[in-house]
């Protein structure tokens, strides 16, 4: 009846009109998560604009009528009751708790702040529930109790886990954090696991083999050094143990040094890892001849010269967040031969818990497991481990690195925004509840299984995380053609400290920085070009020259070309156009005509197509839909509607996703023999007949492209036959911008766009009613197309 809807609401004043936008977005409080730049006013602004928190319950089925309110509440709601009442177990076919787990925290251990009580970690605790919906579309509530007796605790879980099909564990400190898990999964029949510990050692461990493999060391054969003897080193050295490292191999240190069976001070937690060995009692005398180095304590603890000591091929993961133990350029400057990773996301090799927790808890709820046991942890472990060794999709190739990412020292782990985790890992993790017999319900067909896993990337607007999160791994520099608009200078600002690009601001320095001290946002990192400024003489000059030669026999002028430098846009396009930048957003302020123009003069339509488009993606709880042409073309002839289709099923391949197109009109296939159904309709046959094996028909009208039932019914002939339409081709401008607009308003998702199609080099457009949010999207989606065209570039 409802489910929890996580979600952050921003609210943006356009001309004086409020306008509302759903926005999921990554914090940089977790120690998971990749870490930005953050100002201490911009996080709680984050927290408390718009509706405070970031957490919704929403309505899941109808509730217009008298009679949907009376299924949903009484007297219909009083069926379910009874037939619950009779078997608990239908309680997962009636009611959410399939579904949704709690995040329960005493506020006894949160991040690095200490113990800072219950309702001071809520920010977290739903913080975790994002995370958990976005990675796997499961719903969290978050609770926060104010106890911190073990016993007591233990007692308040039990009595509302009836609630819950999973309960994740956060932020408790230990040793009582030990008892609690136990006992809760010892008494109670649903999942329970306390993240701090198991998160980490899960993925920590994943990235231990790989190196293993790599450096050709037997697991059993390596020492080990743990400086932390936390919950977290606690669990990550006990999972390394079952994969098969020695007891007697490893060294476990606290803040007083080696953990030793002579130290009278240790509790049973710590006196596990006591070591025999009686001639150490320091890290430095620990790490000498180690294989492998695992920190979870403080920075910089671990010097270039402790590491140098280390046994051929040392294997280090420093993961004190945010400074690790030791620097990755001084890991690097003391051993070329190390393989490194740290909890950081702008290193190598990150050990990210979000890798994890999501899908093993989407494996066991969809199993209805009784417990997360040993079994289904090794198993996450293991399809972490191997998915680093497969190839990677060329989606996140193309942000993470323009020479292809492969298996190898500097990529052990996988990386958070690859689309396979969530099959992979929850795939694995619920057979492994199956194999091990903790499973209430069976899977059978794995593949249709992957399949509704791989539905659940779309639900919401999980598109834009990702290519924020692409664009962070090798930002490009992006020039905003109107830099001194409100809306593109904090854009440009918050891209920069998002770390998705290197801002270039056109416009008046002085205008520009009195705009930013109004706006109260810091110029640091953006470079600003006054290009009418003298001291931009030479470069204009430099311009013109090459446009004039480019365009000479087009009628261009010396002299013309001068004067056109002077305009942004052919100023911001030719920096692009020489290297100068790699990507141009403009839009703010220009007219599109003036803009296609320019874009057709400096920048050139790519080989083999007469015309360029764009396009809107559309995110929401049906599925990602790609519209064009929404920008470019008003009027569009047969022969545009086949650049626009083939520019679009080019485009969706890009974002790892077959593309299934419907060329939409008023009129079903031939009904109507004039004006725009005619030109779709030709369109249509050129493109079957040329590219058989794209997935196309039309002309249909939009209820039939969308529904398959409906189309293969009435007309049984199409191409699209028993498919998903998710690409729609539009007859017309008038009908594509509208479509877009009113799904921005009325319908519940996310719009991305309009992405450029069709041009030669990285040059975007906005609405000039974009947001900063928008704007941002747009950023980061031309970083990712300016990483593409580099990769293309290179294969020239």
């Amino acid at each position: 009846m409802f489910e929890v809807f996580i979600i952050s609401v921003t609210i943006y004043n356009i001309n004086n009109r409020y306008k509302i936008k759903f926005a999921h977005k990554n914090l940089k409080f977790f120690k998971f998560i990749i870490m930005t730049k953050i100002t201490k006013e911009a996080a709680l602004k984050y927290h408390s604009e718009g509706k405070p928190g970031k957490i919704e319950v929403k309505p899941t089925k109808p509730h217009s009528t008298q009679a949907d309110l009376s299924l949903a509440y009484s007297p219909g709601v009083a069926e379910p009751c009874l037939e619950i009442e009779k078997n608990q177990d239908l309680a997962y076919e009636y009611t959410t708790k399939g579904n949704l787990v709690a995040v329960i925290s005493n506020g006894t251990a949160v991040l690095g702040l200490g113990d800072i009580g219950a309702l001071a970690g809520k920010p977290v605790m739903e913080g975790k529930g994002l995370l958990f919906k976005i990675y796997a579309g499961i719903d969290v509530f978050d609770i926060e109790v104010n106890e911190k007796d073990p016993e007591k605790f233990i007692q308040v879980v039990k009595s509302i886990a009836p609630t819950f099909g999973g309960i994740n564990l956060e932020d408790i400190k230990a040793p009582e954090c030990f008892e609690i898990e136990e006992r809760l999964k010892a008494e109670l029949d649903i999942p329970v696991m306390h993240d701090d510990q198991h998160g980490t050692a899960i993925i920590s461990a994943a990235g231990l083999l790989n190196a293993l493999e790599l450096t050709g060391k037997k697991i059993e054969e390596v020492r080990v050094v743990v400086n932390g003897a936390g919950a977290s080193a606690v669990s990550c050295t006990k999972l390394y143990i079952a994969l098969g490292v020695k007891p007697s191999n490893v060294v476990m240190l606290d803040s007083k040094g080696v953990l030793s069976v002579n130290r009278p001070d240790l509790n049973d937690s710590k006196r596990q890892f006591a070591t025999t060995l009686t001639d150490i009692s320091t890290l430095e005398e620990a790490i000498a001849g180690a294989d492998v180095f695992l920190g979870l304590s403080k920075g910089n603890v671990l010097s270039k010269e402790m590491v140098r000591t280390m046994a051929p091929n040392p294997i280090v993961f420093a993961l004190a967040n945010p400074t690790p133990e030791i620097s990755y350029e001084d890991a690097k400057s003391a051993r070329e031969d190390i393989i490194f990773a740290t909890g950081r996301s702008d290193y190598p090799n990150q050990i990210n818990n979000v890798i994890g927790f999501p899908y093993i808890f989407r494996g066991a709820l969809d199993t209805r497991a009784t417990r997360i046991n040993e079994e289904m942890k090794m198993a996450a472990c293991h399809a972490i481990a191997d998915l680093a060794k497969q190839p990677v999709p060329d989606i996140v190739n193309d942000a993470y690195n323009v020479n292809k990412l492969s298996f190898g020292r500097d990529y052990i782990i996988p990386k958070p925004v690859d689309p396979r985790l969530i099959t992979e890992v929850s795939a694995a993790v619920a057979k492994a509840a199956i194999e091990s017999g903790v499973a209430r319900k069976e899977i059978t067909d794995w593949e249709a299984y992957k399949v509704q896993l791989r539905s659940l990337m779309g639900y919401e607007s999980k598109l834009t995380r990702r290519f924020r999160e692409m664009a962070r791994e090798n930002p490009r520099k992006v020039v905003f053609a109107e830099g001194s608009h409100p809306n593109m200078l904090k854009a440009a600002v918050e891209a920069f400290q998002e770390g998705i690009c290197h801002p270039i601001l056109l416009g008046n320095d002085e205008r520009i920085e009195k705009l930013a001290a109004e706006l109260n946002v810091s110029l640091e990192g953006c470079e600003i070009v006054n290009l009418r400024h003298d001291r931009e003489a030479e470069r204009r000059e430099r311009y013109a020259r090459i446009f004039t030669e480019k365009r000479g026999r087009q009628g261009a002028t010396l002299e013309e070309a001068n004067d056109k430098m002077f305009e942004r846009n052919y100023f911001g396009m030719m920096m692009v156009e020489t290297g100068d930048a790699d990507a141009f957003i403009t839009g703010l302020y220009t007219k599109y005509s003036n803009t296609i123009k320019v874009a057709k003069e400096v920048i050139g339509i790519r080989d083999g197509f007469n015309h360029f488009a764009t396009m809107h993606i559309f995110s929401s709880s049906k599925g990602t839909f790609f519209l064009a042409d929404t920008l470019i073309n008003r009027h569009p002839s047969t022969e545009t509607l086949i650049d626009v289709a083939r520019l679009a099923q080019n485009t969706v391949r890009l974002f790892a996703r077959e593309p299934k197109v419907a060329m939409l009109s008023y009129s079903n296939f031939g009904s109507d023999e004039v004006g725009s159904p005619a030109s779709v309709h030709e369109a249509v046959k050129v493109l079957q007949e040329k590219f058989p094996e794209l997935a196309i028909d039309g002309e249909m009208q939009v209820n039939f492209a969308l529904d398959k039932e409906l189309r293969d019914r009435k007309y049984p002939f199409s191409r699209l036959k028993g498919l998903d339409v998710n690409t729609l081709v539009f007859p017309n401008l008038s009908s594509a911008n509208t479509a877009y607009k009113l799904l921005q308003e009325m319908a519940e998702g996310e719009s991305i766009g309009p992405l450029q199609m069709g041009l030669n080099k990285p040059i975007h457009f906005t609405d000039f009613e974009s947001s900063v949010r928008d704007i941002v999207n747009i950023t980061a989606v031309a970083v990712i197309d300016a990483l593409v065209q580099e990769q293309i570039d290179n294969k020239k």
